[in-house]
């Protein structure tokens, strides 16, 4: 009983350390730490995932190939997405508005806005609808519920923990490197893919515990299902240069299609009078439809994107399944089905290069490459473009190629798409695009970002004295010569806190010391010379009474983030804090100080 009582303080003083560590200063060594836990975590949930869709498919479809849907019988094609979309569609009128969200703009509206705090409901809703939706044969990717099961891991994690906010925040950033790095076998890709669309931001001490997350889940990933990528890339070489023009076009090209499909996304999702169930069916219909005649839309397509590799598919072919799959990701995702569009994006993208790439072939024979070169073009410029993520996609061009020539031509298709994209047409991320129809806006400029890096333990001063407002002279003394710098003064039954300098108390009581003593009215003896005495101090000292610069005061939580505390400050309309910390159930006590002055000096002079 003694050991078990002597282990648990150990733990409890370990963990307390760990997060005034976390609170107070970056920690690389402890988010080393945790971003591996967070790592691994991930890639065992992403396995799962994986797993929870392959082995129902492999039971389902010919061969025991879980995107075989081609060699499936009509009757099944059209019945199974339908069945799916009734399943889909009484598993949302189960589950509360709020856990409708998932995926990618969840992700991001819980880290913007709520601190990146996720529930285990939400990943449990989210792992399941994900995978009806992936068995019944909706056209939408593993990926986006793969980033909300990453980042819900990571965030369970700091949770669990009682980590510092800006903590969580980083560990939400491991969690999707991980599930990206778990889903492609991409680790690098998973990493600048969760600063650049999630985190939206790059900094030096961010990268590290990223990386070390998406290793990790790498790890696992190759663990279970080996170390090769998820698409089978041939070799890739660029025959000649006078191609570069030809992929300047196809990067235009790839850059209207993605406005073409975000437009789409933009317009399904406006459009949402009818009750979810109804809209659910309407998919379930139109998927039945399409499934029935080209079986190559259903699932995620990847097997289609091998096939176009290795030039087995007609350009016919190419050109119907790049439509049709346009048109059913657009309907699931603008309806919310809850599954991603990161992988239909990149069919999308490659069913394009690839048939762009017969047509170059057709004209040029003597000049053209292969069709799978077209191919990763296609598929990096589509993903670029709709994620605004250019980067990303180059550095899952050539981790998925393992081929440095895919660099040249990469990086023009994908610059060529995303400035189409974004500058000629002025187009969003389709997630801040879908974020802006729900009525969310994210504030992602450089202060805000600093500030939801950094928590107020940080810039908290713990100089200060808590005192009553009724005090004894004596009693002000003794505190004084403390020589804080603030006094926190409690009311009656202390649940409201002002704040005043410590200085004003002093000068306070220094001018008690030195007032004169009154002279008797009437004096005739001025040369008797007499002892004067000090007059009586008063009793008590009213510290809300009392000449001083005094302030109303706000609660704001120890693991609480800068931006959090400037967001209190604004709303209650004060330009002052306590932050406390929850040591017991229903006891806090008060750790610092924190001043909009404070503030304003760390985000204007911190290098």
């Amino acid at each position: 009983m003694q050991l078990t009582i002597r282990t648990y303080s150990w733990i409890r003083d370990r963990l307390v350390s760990l997060r005034q560590r976390l609170a107070i200063s970056d920690a690389p060594l402890q988010l080393a730490v945790l971003a591996v836990i967070c790592g691994l975590l991930t890639g065992l949930v992403i396995c799962a995932f994986r797993y929870a869709i392959e082995a129902p498919l492999g039971l389902l479809l010919p061969r025991g190939d879980p995107e075989n849907f081609e060699e499936l019988g009509q009757e099944m094609r059209a019945a199974l997405p339908l069945a799916g979309a009734v399943l889909l569609s009484i598993l949302v009128t189960q589950v509360r508005v709020p856990d409708r969200r998932l995926g990618v703009l969840h992700v991001l509206e819980r880290l913007n806005l709520h601190q990146g705090y996720l529930t285990v409901r939400g990943a449990v809703i989210q792992f399941v609808g994900a995978s009806i939706a992936l068995i019944s044969g909706q056209s939408v990717g593993r990926e986006g519920p793969a980033v909300h099961l990453g980042a819900a891991s990571g965030s369970l994690v700091g949770q669990w923990l009682g980590l510092p906010n800006n903590s969580i925040r980083s560990l939400v950033g491991c969690g999707t490197a991980a599930a990206i790095a778990a889903a492609f076998n991409t680790p690098m890709a998973g990493v600048i893919f969760a600063m650049e669309v999630i985190l939206m931001e790059y900094t030096i001490a961010g990268f590290l515990p990223i990386m070390i997350a998406a290793v990790s889940g790498a790890v696992v990933t190759q663990f279970f299902y080996g170390g090769d990528p998820v698409f089978l890339v041939p070799e890739i070489l660029m025959r000649s240069q006078w191609e570069l023009f030809y992929i300047i076009f196809i990067g235009i090209v790839i850059g209207l299609l993605a406005v073409l499909f975000t437009r789409t996304v933009s317009t399904v999702a406006g459009h949402s009078e009818w009750p979810m169930p109804a809209r659910f069916l309407l998919v379930g219909v139109v998927t039945s439809a399409c499934g029935w005649l080209l079986p190559e839309v259903l699932g995620m397509g990847y097997d289609t994107v091998n096939q176009a590799m290795l030039g087995e598919v007609g350009f016919l072919l190419l050109v119907s399944v790049l439509a049709a799959k346009m048109l059913l990701t657009a309907l699931a995702v603008g309806v919310g089905i809850p599954g991603g569009l990161i992988g239909p994006s990149l069919v999308i993208g490659a069913t394009a290069g690839g048939a762009l790439g017969l047509a170059g072939a057709w004209a040029a024979p003597d000049y053209a490459s292969s069709t799978g070169f077209y191919v990763m073009l296609g598929m990096g410029a589509m993903m670029g473009a709709v994620l605004r993520a250019p980067l990303a996609a180059l550095v899952a061009l050539l981790e998925l190629t393992r081929n440095p020539e895919i660099i040249l031509p990469g990086m023009m298709t994908i610059v060529i798409a995303s400035l189409t994209f974004s500058e000629i047409f002025k187009e969003e991320s389709v997630f801040l695009m879908l974020l802006k129809q729900q009525g969310v806006s994210l504030r992602n400029n450089p202060l805000v970002q600093m500030l939801r890096r950094s928590a107020v333990a940080r810039v908290m001063t713990r100089s200060f004295l808590r005192l009553p407002d009724s005090i004894s002279v004596r009693d002000a003394e003794r505190a004084l010569e403390s020589e804080e710098r603030w006094i926190l003064i409690e009311d009656g039954d202390a649940t409201k806190l002002a704040l005043m300098p410590a200085s004003d108390l002093a000068s306070h009581v220094l001018s008690l010391e030195q007032k004169p003593a009154e002279e008797p009215a009437g004096t005739t003896e001025p040369l008797v010379e007499k002892k004067k005495s000090k007059p009586a101090k008063p009793p008590v000292i009213k510290l809300m009474a009392i000449p001083a610069r005094r302030q109303d005061t706000f609660p704001v939580h120890f693991r609480a983030t800068l931006q959090e505390a400037i967001d209190i400050m604004d709303d209650k309309k004060v330009d002052a804090l306590y932050v406390i910390r929850n040591d017991a159930p229903m006891i806090n006590t008060v750790q610092g100080i924190l001043t909009r002055e404070d503030l304003e000096n760390f985000y204007r002079y911190r290098r």
